[in-house]
């Protein structure tokens, strides 16, 4: 197990790094449209959502679960395991910024 710096533990099989790579909600596509889309099992989070979900291990190695963004949409989705990214996740594009001239 990993402990993460507010002491939960993770299991070994959950943690890490994991690409999501289909949705019933939202396309390949949009999914990547920042750079990969990732979930961190790791208590280090890089882009920070509050919400709930849970998740499951499948017998092909590939997690499945549903994800609940707070105020947001909700959706399944199936990842594969990664490595961490390079780099920090960039921040996205503020929402003002669409609306201005």
């Amino acid at each position: 197990m990993m402990s993460t710096p507010t002491g939960t533990s993770i299991p070994s099989e959950f943690a890490g790094w994991w690409r999501i790579t289909e949705t019933e909600t939202w396309s390949s596509k949009s999914l990547d449209m920042l750079g990969s889309a990732l979930i961190s099992f790791t208590g280090y989070e890089y882009d920070q959502m509050s919400g709930t979900g849970s998740a499951s291990l499948g017998k092909d190695g590939r997690l499945r679960g549903r994800i609940k963004i707070n105020d947001g949409d909700s959706s399944t989705f199936m990842a594969e395991r990664t490595t961490a990214p390079k780099s920090p996740i960039p921040d996205p594009p503020s929402y003002r910024d669409k609306w201005r001239r």
